[in-house]
């Protein structure tokens, strides 16, 4: 419908995810197209780049890059409001979502494409998507042995190889144990309504429940599952928490993964780029990390600071927040 926003994107993209639950609890009126074959004349027309999700305003403007694209249908849409009201609270949730956003889809890539039953699940999924339900068994079968093909030499790109294996998989279990303390009693991050953390963070992780090996993982967590399911399509049930109330199970995550793992990486990662290196190591909490650049994220990382120097001239008190949490030297340098 012209009225309507056109959303591409595909369910085993986090980043599709994230944006659609943001425009269900906006109650934006909107059409979801899976990018594929029957829908890549249309998705060409408007897309700068060939990358997932765009949404199409019904005025024909095009957005990519889900972050800035949230962002900026917020100014359009500000209620139900997605930030908590004041500048230390609202700051936490953005850097949550970073964090989400660039590390923990790092176990969701992992898993995806390290482990043979979630290979051949994920490529025939993407297979099915791309062809069609129309298609016939055996030409998604071959398709998926090319998705498979391509994937899988791809999780370098994220830094997922033998030499990784066990810290994204130790990271991805303690989020799970900080999530699920964080959750038993309340529905979503910060209190009785969803926020920008939640729809960043919930996306990877409702990737990481629909592959067989994480999945299986996540059974043990029945909060954290609730929640992803709840993010789906969420809605207000009540007001946003106070910082005291949210910090004695959040700050476990800012201390121990966005603190110890996300920042160090962003930081080590931005040098390398910097610096025109063609591989990098870092030591995250202890144990080394290698990866070849992600030049994309040296913005994004940048985007955070820039947020984070902001929301501190607004906000003094929020330098004990982040001190505290082990976050405020790599967040201002």
């Amino acid at each position: 419908m012209a009225d309507q926003y056109r959303l591409f994107g595909s369910e085993l993209s986090p980043y599709s995810v994230k944006v659609r639950s943001y425009l269900r609890y906006k109650s934006i009126p909107h059409t979801w197209v899976v990018r594929g074959q029957a829908s890549q004349g249309e998705f060409q027309k408007h897309a700068r780049l060939p990358l997932i999700p765009l949404l199409v305003t019904p005025q024909g403007d095009a957005m990519q890059d889900s972050t800035p694209l949230i962002e900026e249908v917020e100014k359009r849409y500000p209620e139900p409001a997605l930030q908590p009201p004041d500048v230390p609270r609202a700051f936490l949730s953005a850097l949550i979502e970073e964090y989400a956003d660039e590390w923990t889809n790092k176990a969701m890539f992992h898993y995806r494409w390290a482990y043979e039953p979630d290979q051949l699940s994920a490529s025939l999924r993407i297979a099915s998507g791309i062809l069609g339900l129309d298609a016939r068994r055996a030409h998604v079968e071959q398709a998926a042995i090319g998705v498979r093909d391509r994937m899988i030499p791809r999780r370098t790109v994220v830094g997922s190889h033998d030499g990784t294996q066990a810290l994204i998989e130790a990271s991805f279990l303690r989020q799970l144990e900080i999530a699920e303390a964080h959750l038993t009693w309340r529905p979503y991050l910060f209190g009785g309504r969803p926020c920008l953390a939640d729809l960043g963070w919930a996306a990877q992780l409702y990737e990481l429940a629909s592959d067989p090996t994480p999945q299986a993982i996540m059974q043990h967590f029945p909060h954290t599952m609730a929640w992803v399911a709840r993010m789906a399509s969420p809605v207000v049930l009540g007001e946003f928490e106070p910082w005291d109330k949210l910090s004695g199970t959040l700050t476990p995550l800012l201390q121990e993964e966005v603190a110890r793992r996300y920042l160090p990486w962003a930081d080590a990662n931005m040098k390398a780029v910097q610096s025109g290196s063609d591989w990098f190591e870092v030591q995250l909490g202890g144990a080394p990390f290698s990866q070849a650049p992600q030049k994309y994220h040296v913005k994004s990382v940048g985007e955070i600071r820039a947020k984070a120097r902001t929301a501190l001239e607004q906000a003094p008190d929020l330098a004990k927040v982040l001190k505290d949490a082990d976050c405020y030297d790599l967040l201002t340098c």
